[in-house]
C-alpha cells in the first residue's frame, strides 16, 4: 500500500534506505501525473511520528541526492514531502495496531461480506489479520488480511481532532523542555554556532530535469 504501481513500489525500494539513513520511515509514495510534468508525493515520519517543516526540508535534501545520481525518473517532475496529516493514511501493518480504537475506512481488493468498502472502528491486529468493529453492527468484529487491503484512511471526526490536539500539545511541551535546556546550557558561552538555522526559509518543491 506504501506504493500503488509498479513504479511507487520501485522507488520505495529505493528510497527507504535514504529516509531510514537520516531518521524517518516512508509511509506512502505516489508517483502522479503525465509525461510532461509529473508529481513525486512522499509522506513520511520519525519513528514516534512526528514531522515537522525542519523534518520535511532535510529528507527532501536527502532524497534529492540519491534521485539526482539515480536518475530513476525520466522527465520533469516535482518532489513534495510532507506529513501524513491527522486523517493519515494507514500503510503499513504496525500502523493498524498504532491507531486502534480509531474510526477508519478501507478498501479491499476482493468482495468480502458481499462489499470492498468498510467503515469502522479500528481493532487492532491479530495474527497478520486487521480487526475492525463494523460501523452500525454491535459486536460484530471482522478480520481482514492485510494482504487483502488496498487503502486505508482514518476518519476525521472530533476524536482524531482531539487525540491530534493532545499529541500537539505534548510535542510543543516537550520542544520548550528541550529550548530550556539548551538555553541553560548556552550560558557564558558568546561563540554560539548559529548555522543549523539557515535552513528556515528552504522551499520543499523541487522541481527535477532528466
Amino acid at each position: 500500500m506504501r506504493g500503488k504501481t509498479q513504479e511507487d513500489i520501485g522507488l520505495v525500494e529505493l528510497l527507504d534506505p535514504v529516509a531510514e539513513s537520516v531518521g524517518y520511515e516512508i509511509v506512502r509514495l505516489r508517483l502522479m501525473g503525465g509525461a510532461e510534468q509529473r508529481r513525486l508525493q512522499i509522506m513520511a515520519e520519525r519513528p514516534d511520528g512526528d514531522m515537522n517543516v525542519e523534518d520535511c526540508a532535510r529528507l527532501s535534501r536527502a532524497i534529492s541526492e540519491i534521485m539526482d545520481a539515480a536518475d530513476p525518473i525520466s522527465g520533469e517532475y516535482t518532489l513534495e514531502v510532507s506529513s501524513p496529516g491527522v486523517d493519515r493514511p494507514l500503510t503499513r501493518l504496525k500502523d493498524f495496531d498504532t491507531y486502534a480504537g480509531l474510526e477508519i475506512r478501507i478498501e479491499l481488493d476482493r468482495v468480502a461480506e458481499g462489499r470492498k468498502r468498510f467503515k469502522g472502528e479500528l481493532a487492532g491486529v491479530e495474527d497478520g489479520q486487521v480487526g475492525l468493529n463494523l460501523e452500525g453492527e454491535d459486536d460484530t468484529t471482522v478480520y481482514f488480511p492485510f494482504e487483502w487491503i488496498v487503502d486505508a484512511k482514518l476518519v476525521l471526526n472530533d476524536e482524531l481532532m482531539k487525540r491530534g490536539a493532545q499529541q500537539r500539545a505534548a510535542r510543543v511541551g516537550a520542544e520548550g523542555e528541550d529550548a530550556n535546556e539548551d538555553d541553560v546550557g548556552a550560558e557564558g558561552d558568546d561563540d554560539q554556532d548559529l548555522g543549523d538555522d539557515a535552513e528556515d526559509d528552504i522551499d520543499l518543491s523541487e522541481s527535477e530535469e532528466d
